[in-house]
């Protein structure tokens, strides 16, 4: 079967194509997370998929995306295509209706090949995807969920030039005219907004009431007085475009605040964890492929007759490097696990993305070391993995943050 065929919207979906690889359909609110070493079938063909798709479909393009600093527009076509942006929407909104665990493994093995996809792959179900989905309006979703799924990719807009760590501390003001708001204000660092069709836009509608006032507004790209500027060139994930988004009187009608008015505050924080394991996944997928290229060359690159890899020296950072990934995976799985049985995953979620952004960065530092010279070439993919490695410890909470998260967890449980 050839999964990147031209599919009709009743066939696009990933959730189609498992169902056509198993005999039976499982039940994913039915099933008890076991322990971490197993997935269910549903997982383990995501799993496959989607590394059979980053290896075939992502990898070929991974340079060209890097220098044109884009996503490729036929790839971007197939990620859709393949169910990739809509893992957990419901089916009857064009989505594959799997669990965050799946949304959790396909980042992991998008990251393996580039850390770029993964971004765009993860913020799009994560934050947009999953916030429209547990608060919008029916009608909301049936206008938009569609076009999430199948067609655009969704902008998750709250930092600004001067609110970073500070999230709450906005300025864009969103205010009351007639049946409508209108927006002003900036954005910047916002992920995805290239080519995002949607925004979700944080603005307060009530400044006096402090963050309080805070309102989350669905704009479509289109909008009068939206304007998205050139994207930034960064260190890393290059083809994640990164703009700065700007509101000049951009109105926006009622019907377009997405969940309730004074909220906005509470799903920023509430869906920012799952966007942090989202990003712990990224990271570990982006630490393991970097291994994946590195421990092959010291089986085979020869220093002083024999194998490098055949040094204790080597060996035992080698087995230090595989043992920190497996340890951060071990942290970014059990998170994804609470998510799925509804706990609370505040304190998990800052583990998960402290542990797993922290450990890419060493590990990915150290397959250079592994490869000597050529390790600090661009002919070789460990610089781009480590490059991509670095947006870890800053975006969704820098590292300081998810400890003063966990730290404020840990006082309230022995309080």
């Amino acid at each position: 079967m050839n999964l990147f065929a031209p599919l009709t919207r009743q066939q696009i979906t990933l959730k189609a194509c498992i169902r056509r690889h198993l005999s039976v359909g499982i039940s994913l609110l039915s099933h008890s997370p076991g322990p971490l070493s197993q997935f269910t079938d549903e997982e383990l063909m995501m799993k496959e998929t989607v590394s059979k798709l980053a290896k075939e479909e992502i990898a070929p393009l991974v340079r060209k995306m890097e220098k044109e600093n884009r996503i490729d527009d036929g790839l971007l076509r197939k990620l859709f295509e393949s169910g990739l942006m809509g893992i957990e929407v419901p089916e009857e909104y064009g989505g594959s209706k799997c669990s965050f665990m799946s949304t959790i493994l396909a980042v992991e093995e998008v990251a393996k090949v580039d850390g770029a996809v993964a971004a765009l792959v993860d913020i799009h179900n994560t934050l947009v995807n999953s916030l429209i989905t547990k608060v919008a309006t029916e009608e909301q979703k049936t206008k938009y969920l569609p076009k999430l799924a199948q067609d655009y990719a969704g902008s998750f807009c709250l930092t600004e030039p001067g609110s970073g760590s500070d999230a709450f501390s906005l300025k864009t003001e969103a205010k009351k005219d007639g049946s409508d708001y209108v927006l002003n204000g900036t954005k910047m660092w916002i992920s995805n907004s290239d080519i995002a069709g949607l925004f979700l836009v944080f603005a307060n509608a009530n400044p006096s009431s402090g963050y309080r006032g805070i309102t989350t507004f669905l704009i479509e790209r289109d909008t009068p007085g939206l304007t998205v500027a050139k994207p930034e060139d960064k260190l890393g994930i290059k083809a994640s475009g990164t703009c700065m988004i700007h509101l000049d009187d951009v109105r926006v009608p009622e019907t377009n605040i997405l969940g309730q008015l004074g909220q906005g505050y509470k799903y920023a924080a509430g869906f920012l964890n799952e966007g942090r394991i989202g990003i712990g996944a990224q990271m570990i997928g982006i630490a393991q492929g970097c291994l994946d290229a590195t421990i092959p060359y010291t089986l085979e690159r020869k220093q002083f007759g024999t194998d490098i890899f055949s040094f204790q020296s080597m060996q035992h950072q080698i087995a230090q490097a595989v043992t920190e990934v497996e340890c951060a995976r071990l942290a970014v799985y059990n998170a994804a696990r609470l998510v799925d049985a509804k706990k609370n995953v505040m304190k998990e979620a800052a583990i998960a993305k402290l542990v797993a952004s922290e450990t890419a960065l060493r590990v990915t530092s150290k397959c250079i070391d592994f490869m000597g010279g050529v390790g600090f070439t661009t002919n070789f993919p460990q610089e781009k993995y480590f490059r991509d490695s670095k947006i870890g410890t800053i975006y969704e909470g820098t590292s300081n943050m998810q400890l003063s998260t966990i730290a404020k967890c840990i006082r309230k449980d022995y309080s």
